[in-house]
């Protein structure tokens, strides 16, 4: 409710916010499946990946 009043006042179209909202849930989403999948920062090697992230192997998806 307290969102839909925000959106009503501003102006904005509630379509326009809702493309950002999706947009910025997705970004965070994506950055942090490709932080978990990266290098590990010193002293971070040993730690293990929460379960939900999934496993990406680049090697397998490389062109020769």
């Amino acid at each position: 409710m307290m969102f839909t009043l925000a959106v009503a006042g501003s102006g904005l179209p509630s379509s326009f916010v809702l493309v950002y909202v999706v947009g910025f849930i997705a970004a965070i989403s994506i950055g942090s499946i490709a932080w978990y999948n990266s290098k590990r920062p010193p002293g971070w090697e040993n730690k293990d990946k929460p379960g939900f992230v999934p496993k990406v192997n680049a090697n397998e998806n490389e062109a020769d």
